[in-house]
Parts: structure tokens; sequence; C-alpha cells
């Protein structure tokens, strides 16, 4: 597979928040893809692509084995943002969740059996996808008072009446690399976050090094990862998330974690990650 041209450092610093057009996964797809709405953060051929893996999501051995994974690791940068911020933190506190782009409820359904844990609204636009997530809830009738899955984009989803109403976790996780103007996207998200909440999501940065790892050896080389998942023009960089964040008044103390995948053993923490492939971002909405 031949690498992809390297955007000029000009580029590289626009890529993120310029305006810019849909980038299809193969020539055979963008000849064949729906137009769609520039109001909406749906693309039609994400869809389409996570409609075909649904079967497979609560597989740990299948196509999500990776997000099975991570998942414990998603738990536990939640709670160190929480606990950086000592004067809001309340370790006895009922949290609200607004699962974006649930999937199949993996991280969903976890944080709905936490103790913690008031209320779970998870939303995905993937239909298929969504009758996965809804069917493996239905096994556990205790989730079913405190679990909702809505098939909604974000668009569609009301806005709390008052701040207030919000969310106190707002979750992105394997997302924002799929949206195809994530500046507006991340626009939508603000009001969901209840002041003093926290909007947290994983991601990977548009390195060399996250081409080689995302879609050359997982995708092409060892299958690990379905091929089509990953589109490397849709990476974002931690500097680029954080510079949105410092021009939208309303955002405070940002956080990141960068993460490796190591095979045979795990996800693992690893300082400076973030400059090299995957990583956790976390901001909270200020009070």
């Amino acid at each position: 597979m031949a690498a992809p041209v390297r955007p000029s450092s000009a580029a590289l610093r626009s890529l993120l928040f310029a305006s810019r057009t849909s980038h299809s996964r193969t020539a055979h797809r963008a000849s064949h893809s729906r137009p769609h709405s520039t109001s909406s953060s749906v693309n039609p051929d994400e869809v389409s692509h996570f409609n075909a893996l649904a079967a497979d999501w609560w597989n740990p051995h299948g196509s999500s084995r990776l997000l099975h994974l991570m998942n414990p690791l998603r738990h536990d940068f939640i709670a160190s943002c929480r606990r950086s911020t000592s004067t809001a933190y309340d370790a006895n506190q009922k949290l609200s969740y607004l699962d974006i782009g649930c999937g199949g409820g993996i991280f969903a359904e976890s944080a709905a059996r936490l103790p913690s844990t008031a209320k779970v609204l998870a939303i995905d636009p993937t239909p298929s996808v969504l009758a996965i997530a809804k069917a493996h809830a239905k096994k556990d009738p205790c989730l079913s008072s405190r679990l909702e899955y809505r098939l909604s984009a974000i668009e569609d989803l009301p806005l709390p009446p008052t701040p207030s109403d919000g969310y106190d976790i707002v979750s992105l996780f394997e997302v924002i690399e799929h949206i195809d103007n994530p500046n507006a996207f991340l626009d939508k998200v603000r009001p969901l976050v209840k002041p003093g909440g926290w909007l947290v999501m994983s991601t990977m940065a548009r390195t060399w090094t996250s081409w080689f790892t995302t879609n050359f050896m997982a995708e092409d080389v060892l299958g690990i990862v379905p091929k089509g998942t990953h589109d490397w023009n849709k990476y974002l960089n931690e500097e680029e998330l954080r510079r949105y964040f410092v021009d939208k008044p309303g955002w405070v103390s940002p956080r990141v974690l960068g993460v490796m995948y190591v095979p045979g053993v795990g996800w693992k923490e690893v300082q400076g990650g973030e400059r090299l492939g995957n990583y956790f971002f976390g901001i909270r909405r200020e009070d």
C-alpha cells in the first residue's frame, strides 16, 4: 500500500478546522456515495461501514476487540479528569452520561453498571449497530432504568432546557475522526455538557506513526481492524483540538493521555503518546 501524500506544514495546521469536503475512503466509495447535508454530522459512508460490522460488535475476539480492550482505560481517564478538579470532585455524586456515537454499546453499558451512575443516554445514527446494542442490554433487566439507546444524530438531540440539565459526562470515544467537519460538530456538543461537567474523547494523531500502525499494519497487514475503518486525513492532532477549545469561551482544564496498543498485552499509557498515535482528550465546561 502506498503511503499517503504528505500535506504541507501549512495544510497540516489548517486541515482540522478549515472548510473541507468529505474524504471518501476509496475511489469506488466516492463514486457511489450519496450527497449529504452540510448541516449533518452523519456521513452515509460511515454509517454503511459500521452497519456491516454490527453483528460482530460484542465478540471480544472479533472486529471490535481493540474497543473492548480499551474500555477500562476510558473509565480510568474519566475518573482522572474528575479528580483533577478537587474543588468540584464528589466521589458520591450520581453522574449522568451522554455517549455520542455509542456503536454497539460497549462503553454505554459499562457506564450504566457503575454504582455512581444515575443515567446513560447513548445515541448513534447507525440502525443495525444500535439494534445490537439494544438487544445486548435487554439481557440484563437491571439496565432498563439507567440506560437508554436512541437512534439519533447529534443535530436531532433536544437541547437541555437549562444548562444545569446537561450531562456530567459527554463522551466521544473513537468518533471525532469519523466526522467530516469536527469544528461544527464540537460546536453542537457544548450545550449538552453541564457546567462543571466533562467532555471526554479518544482519537488518533495525524502522524506517519499512526498511518503505519492503524492503516497499514492494523488494517492491511494484521487484519485486526476491518479495512476502511480509518481515514488518515481525518485524524486530529492534540494541539489542533487544544487550539479549538482555547478559541472557544467556556472550556477549561484540558487534559490529555497518550496510549498505545501492545499486541499480547493490551492498551498501555505512554507518556507523550498523543504525538504518535492514540490518545484521550478531556476538557471541562466552566462553572
